[in-house]
């Protein structure tokens, strides 16, 4: 076998997987925005999810690429384990419009439409509104033409005798139907498209193989149950490192598929037969005869097609079951809190678009901020607690929560920092921006808390402490500020048009107010000698240091609403 024929089947293969792999990136970012809400409003039950799954991953032209959003949606909380099971399902019926389309590349000269679309594609990407259309024409083009090469080198490896030879003789070896030679070719299946990571480009050597009459059409079914198997392995390795419900959610996809092959192994020889029958093919046909080609490649979409919808039918109504044993078999860590500093949303190894990155973004800010609240709840315990012990454990942990705020900006920065890198919409980078603003001073809200916080453990070092009107004057000016974070905590949690900014901007005044007016009373006080200068330094430090919070919250606010950042 000539190098080049090698260089050509591999060059075919590049070109079907990057062809599948562009039209896919476009059709994703022509459906972007749209897909996180069809995603959450058409999977009320299971069957509305089993048509979403269905009809986006038909849309996308990726099961790969709606199981990940899948997971990456149950991630950030957008989706239930028990919806995001039904969508998965319906995503193994929409991916068998791939093989579809590569049976349509085996039944006519498919090339003939690769020039026009080149042409169409670059005129489009030229035109900047029109440039991921374009995008998706180049990606049908290039898988086309993949396609294409792909099933003429197949009848070049065929002519050759030497080579045509070794590769039939090799494979006459598992030419018995016996359980191992089935289970060699199961694995085979699976092992190929977790390397090449894409069942679309070993659905196409398989259905190269088996028109050429190299493979026998047997061989190729177990190729294809493998191939199921093979591409459930790619969302179960990104979703490591993600929360337990996304892992579930990845490992609930390999149950189905592995159930899925094993009831189609009891069966399959009557299941082989019906889909053969179907499409009129004769399995001890020739590979000379007339249409044989045509007739393999068919048999191979049809099973294909006929197996993940038997199957979702099969298992639709045992939903909740699988859902019981994804949960039982992956179970949750327990983490002490103040340890756990990880991300809870964003994970790098998910496969996202950007709309759905930055939907995750939001996510983890929203759990930032309510750390941050948790935290300045632990000052104010704080404030009232006089045991030494118990003061010391309290502070220790919020000197952990600092740290905890500090590497969390930096994370949720560095991946925001990523997705910029991307081709974004204008939206998207204004609210790239407007995140990482709210960050920023969400940080500054933590520094502020661990400020008040040794203002106190100094307090304490000193053995002083203060009067009851100060105390008093503390537990208002920190009800207010709590207030303040609350009401931000609201404006994070919702959508920009149902948000009044106004009523952060009166709790910032009321606090800038009762700021001013123990400032001058403080004044009043050391100077009738009812508490020392430093213990009333202590006092209005932190009262100051409430204020400033105060107007760190009002810069997140006006962050989230889009409004510019006043005047210093």
């Amino acid at each position: 076998m000539s190098i080049w024929v090698i260089f050509k089947l591999i060059g075919s293969l590049a070109l079907l997987m990057y062809g599948m792999k562009s039209m896919s990136e476009s059709l994703q970012k022509l459906a972007g925005p749209q897909l996180r809400h069809v995603l959450g409003a058409m999977t009320t039950n299971r069957f509305t999810g089993v048509l979403t799954g269905m009809f986006v991953t038909a849309a996308v032209q990726s099961s790969t690429a709606t199981t990940l959003m899948t997971v990456s949606f149950v991630n950030a909380g957008l989706l239930t384990l028990l919806q995001a099971i039904s969508v998965i399902m319906g995503a193994h019926i929409g991916t068998t419009v791939s093989a579809w389309i590569m049976s349509l590349g085996f039944s006519f000269n498919i090339t003939d439409f690769v020039y026009p679309a080149f042409f169409l594609g670059i005129i489009l990407i030229y035109m900047k509104k029109r440039r991921i259309i374009g995008d998706f024409l180049f990606g049908v083009a290039f898988l086309f033409l993949g396609l294409g090469t792909l099933r003429e080198t197949g009848f070049l490896l065929v002519e050759d005798p030497e080579t045509s030879q070794t590769i039939s003789a090799f494979f006459q070896n598992f030419n018995e139907p016996t359980f191992w030679n089935k289970l060699f070719f199961l694995l085979m299946g699976t092992i190929l498209t977790l390397c090449v990571q894409s069942s679309a480009a070993i659905m196409a050597i398989t259905m190269m193989l088996c028109s050429t009459g190299v493979l026998h059409i047997d061989q190729g079914i177990m190729l294809v149950l493998g191939e199921n198997i093979g591409t459930t392995i790619t969302a179960n390795i990104v979703a490591a490192t993600a929360n337990v419900q996304a892992r579930r959610a990845a490992f609930a996809h390999f149950t189905i598929n592995v159930i899925g092959v094993t009831w189609a192994l009891i069966v399959l020889k009557p299941f082989f037969n019906l889909v053969c029958n179907f499409v009129g093919f004769d399995p001890t046909m020739s590979s000379s005869a007339p249409g044989f080609a045509i007739k393999a490649s068919m048999v191979l979409a049809t099973f294909h097609s006929a197996f993940n919808v038997t199957n979702t039918i099969l298992q639709i109504g045992f939903v909740q079951y699988i859902e019981r044993f994804v949960c039982w078999v992956i179970k949750p860590k327990k983490v002490d809190e103040e340890e756990d500093v990880r991300l809870h949303f964003i994970t790098a190894g998910i496969m996202k678009t950007p709309e759905l990155s930055v939907l995750e973004a939001r996510k983890e800010i929203r759990l930032f901020s309510q750390r941050i609240q948790k935290m300045f709840n632990m000052v104010r315990e704080l404030v009232e607690e006089r045991d030494d012990t118990k003061f010391v454990k309290l502070f220790t942990r919020i000197e952990k929560y600092e740290g905890i705020s500090d590497n969390m900006e930096i994370e949720i920065a560095k991946y925001l920092n990523n997705v910029s890198d991307a081709h974004l919409s204008d939206d998207t980078k204004s609210q790239i921006r407007a995140m990482l603003r709210e960050i920023s001073e969400i940080e500054s809200i933590g520094d502020a808390c661990y400020n008040i916080a040794r203002t106190l453990n100094r307090r304490v070092k000193g053995k002083e402490d203060f009067t009851g009107d100060q105390y008093e004057h503390i537990h208002q000016m920190m009800a207010l500020t709590d207030d303040a974070l609350t009401q931000m905590n609201v404006m994070l949690s919702n959508r920009r048009e149902a948000l009044d900014i106004n009523k952060s901007f009166n709790i910032e005044n009321e606090i800038n107010n009762y700021r001013n007016q123990l400032k001058s009373q403080n004044i009043n006080d050391v100077n009738d000698h009812k508490y020392t200068y430093a213990i009333g330094t202590m006092y209005m430090d932190l009262i100051s240091e409430c204020e400033k919070l105060g107007d760190y919250v009002v810069n997140v606010v006006e962050a989230r609403m889009g409004v510019r950042q006043k005047d210093a």
